[in-house]
């Protein structure tokens, strides 16, 4: 999808929903069933830039409340309302999609950073729904190592611990 057409759409969004931003194939696969879910048929892979992707992280709050990370519930809860974009962390999904002992990082965003989304961030778009029913196919088919060449290279995010702190719940 052209860049000009998902800008188009974005200014079509609702300004009270969230456009969430799920980094890992695998949890998307999870989320959308492998493209069969219906009204997630279509899967996209959105590169944004690296600016964008750090500002919405300096700029997000914890979905949830985080004894620890938060002084007490009522400043989350206004932290979260001010904030353009939030942060869960949900469990990583395998080939089977069965859960990991590790989450990954769900960005949302809203207001703001789903504009500067639409309008500064993204730099790709590419329909990836065949490379999900392929990969799918062979997990069906019990062929996992097949499977796994084809996912998408995926590495760790590379950012100190202090520019996460206040995103660790």
């Amino acid at each position: 999808m052209p860049v000009h057409r998902l800008r188009y759409l974005a200014g079509k969004v609702c300004e009270q929903c969230l456009t969430w931003i799920k980094p890992s194939f695998l949890w998307m696969m999870y989320r959308c069933g492998w493209g069969a879910k219906a009204g997630q048929e279509t899967v996209l892979a959105v590169e944004i830039s690296r600016d964008g992707f750090d500002w919405a992280l300096c700029h997000a709050c914890l979905s949830g409340y985080a004894r620890g990370v938060h002084p007490d519930r009522a400043t989350w809860q206004r932290q979260l309302k001010r904030a353009p974009a939030r942060v869960q962390w949900d469990p990583e999904r395998d080939l089977r999609l069965q859960p990991l002992p590790y989450r990954s990082l769900q960005l949302g965003l809203s207001g703001e950073a789903a504009r500067r989304y639409a309008d500064e961030w993204t730099v790709a778009v590419r329909d990836v729904t065949p490379l999900a029913h392929e990969i799918h196919a062979l997990v069906r088919g019990g062929d996992l190592d097949s499977a796994a060449r084809l996912l998408p290279q995926e590495h760790p995010y590379p950012v100190g611990d202090a520019f996460l702190a206040h995103l660790h719940g």
